[in-house]
């Protein structure tokens, strides 16, 4: 989400309300479904080469775990990576430009995990250290205000090393690296280049951009991203 996340996430989540309503009561199929670009997706101009194989087609999330719809999110990313077609590829874009709820320390928590090989085993469990246990939380869970001490690298560094045994040292000097560096760096062109303006947004090969708000929920979001990665490989 954008600044001032916790504004909009009632709408973002009466829209999945909504989305999961109109499932159950067996509405229109997926199939009768006509996605128009423009408004169910949009193209992304000039398009990006994608960080895949040849043959195969990249889908990415652009997100932060200090999202707080980003956490809602988690079940559908579940699903929609055991749903796509074998020539696929997941990958995540770490956001940070919400500075006022600790997102560009999250993207660069996540670049360091990334270049270490732990970013995708972690992940799940850094959504929950955010949004569950509290141990990264950027938010009393009482007043829902933001904390005045945000959770810090070195916060991050040992639950790394709790999660993935990473030393802290490690973490924090890969954290300093040129590697990571040029990942934070890559991580911000990609952004501006896909003209993301909210979290979670899905990119599918480096064309189209869409959200559960332009596809229509959830379910929805994933038939789409479907429809375009098959689009895609023809």
């Amino acid at each position: 989400m954008k600044a001032h996340s916790r504004l909009v996430l009632a709408a973002w989540m009466a829209l999945t309300s909504s989305a999961m309503t109109h499932a159950a009561n067996g509405a229109a199929t997926h199939e009768a479904t006509s996605w128009t670009e423009g408004k169910h997706y949009f193209l992304v101009n000039p398009p990006r080469i994608p960080s895949v194989a040849p043959g195969k087609v990249e889908v990415t999330e652009v997100f932060s775990y200090g999202c707080p719809a980003c956490n809602l999110f988690v079940p559908v990313m579940h699903k929609l990576k055991q749903t796509l077609p074998a020539n696929a590829v997941l990958t995540y874009l770490p956001a940070s430009f919400n500075p006022s709820e600790d997102w560009p320390m999250f993207q660069l928590a996540f670049c360091t995990a990334q270049a270490l090989g732990v970013a995708e085993q972690t992940n799940d469990a850094m959504f929950d250290a955010v949004w569950k246990t509290g141990e990264l939380a950027v938010s009393d869970p009482v007043t829902q205000r933001i904390k005045d001490r945000l959770p810090t690298l070195e916060d991050a560094a040992r639950f790394y090393n709790r999660v993935a045994g990473v030393p802290i040292d490690k973490f924090l000097s890969t954290a300093k690296s040129f590697a990571v560096d040029t990942k934070v760096r890559s991580a911000e062109d990609a952004i501006q280049a896909y003209r993301v303006d909210r979290t979670p947004t899905i990119i599918v090969n480096g064309k189209y951009r869409l959200h559960v708000q332009s596809a229509g929920g959830n379910d929805e979001l994933i038939e789409l991203v479907k429809w375009l990665v098959a689009k895609e490989t023809k």
